[in-house]
């Protein structure tokens, strides 16, 4: 993936709806076995002994112990065991939406892949499997961090993740104004002024621009300078009123903002920070 659609997955990636349905560690019986079926969640499993085999469309994979392996939702597929040494494997089972279409429809991705560091991503789901145990108000939350780890570490180790949508162009497009965002957030832009970066109109720009990040052109700039702004309190002496006006707004309106997106005050934001 080159330098460009990884500045535009970076953005895109921030309005990812996830839910994860179940999640265990299961020694299967040489009776499992299924053909031919749909399932509307995508699998996960990452096998830690035995032999068995997966059908993921027309490909049939035999993963072996250390692999990882994703099957997407809607698509069909096939699993069942190969003998007496049947699969012991981490498992879960999940749902990924970007702006109502499932993750796997838009990211190509390997359905296999060799993990580096099996310790690591055994502890992954341990921790994963123990949260999705749990009772504590939290437990959402924490289910939430280990699965995304799981995922991360997923694509970042696929030798090749590609794009696979119908809409590439207006992805591209979308890359262009994006970019022009991170390297003029002390700029006033405007939705005329985006609009005029990729030849659309304004209000078909502002379904574009909304069905891509799942949040309207104002609202993503906004987002994006209160995440500058959290960089600059945390690792610069810069004063507010300066990191303000370095995002080009002014020190009262900045202010209030930040507050609404952090439900703290810039100087109690970098009091807790630096701490």
């Amino acid at each position: 993936m080159d330098a460009g659609m990884k500045t535009f997955w970076r953005s895109y990636l921030t309005g990812l709806q996830l839910h994860v349905a179940i999640a265990e560690y299961t020694k299967v019986p040489v009776t499992w076995n299924d053909d031919d079926y749909t399932p509307d969640v995508n699998k996960l499993y990452y096998i830690q002994e035995g032999e068995g085999y997966i059908k993921v469309g027309n490909r049939k994979l035999y993963p072996k112990p250390g692999d990882l392996c994703l099957m997407p939702a809607d698509v069909v597929q096939s699993y069942g065991t190969v003998g007496a040494s049947t699969y012991g494997k981490y498992w879960c089972h999940f749902t990924a939406k970007l702006n109502n279409l499932n993750l796997f429809q838009v990211l190509e991705t390997p359905t296999i892949i060799s993990v580096s560091d099996h310790q690591s991503l055994k502890s992954k789901f341990e921790r994963l499997i123990h949260h999705h145990r749990s009772e504590e108000w939290t437990a959402d939350l924490h289910v939430q961090a280990a699965f995304l780890e799981i995922l991360a570490l997923f694509l970042e180790q696929s030798e090749q993740v590609g794009i696979h949508t119908p809409a590439s162009g207006s992805f591209e497009k979308m890359n262009v104004v994006l970019a022009y965002i991170e390297e003029h957030l002390s700029d006033n832009m405007t939705v005329d002024l985006l609009a005029q970066l990729v030849h659309f109109h304004p209000n078909y720009f502002i379904r574009m621009f909304k069905n891509t990040t799942g949040l309207s052109p104002i609202q993503y700039v906004n987002r994006k300078r209160m995440d500058k702004a959290r960089q600059l309190l945390s690792f610069t002496s810069n004063s507010i009123s300066g990191i303000a006006e370095s995002l080009g707004m002014d020190a009262t309106y900045f202010s209030r903002l930040f507050k609404e997106y952090t439900a703290l005050s810039p100087s109690e934001y970098r009091e807790i920070s630096t701490k």
